[in-house]
């Protein structure tokens, strides 16, 4: 799980120049590290809080996905 948070806070790290709610983006994800196992159930809980939010928030979670994607190797 200390692998799974370092790409996440990786990931963060190179969103964070191109997102608008970069906090709000940390609050919903980083809680969900304690409840997956890898990055394909993190990226699917992140897809569905997607789902639900509005723009440009939603934008803000495409951009950290593919900065996610980018780094997992995925």
């Amino acid at each position: 799980m200390d692998d799974l948070r370092e790409l996440v806070e990786e990931a963060l790290f190179e969103a964070r120049p191109y997102v608008e709610y970069y906090d709000r983006l940390r609050e919903e994800i980083m809680p969900l590290l304690k409840a997956v196992s890898d990055v394909e159930e993190l990226r699917l809980r992140i897809e569905e809080i997607g789902r639900g939010a509005g723009e440009p928030f939603r934008t803000d979670i495409r951009i950290f996905l593919q900065k996610l994607d980018s780094l997992a190797g995925t």
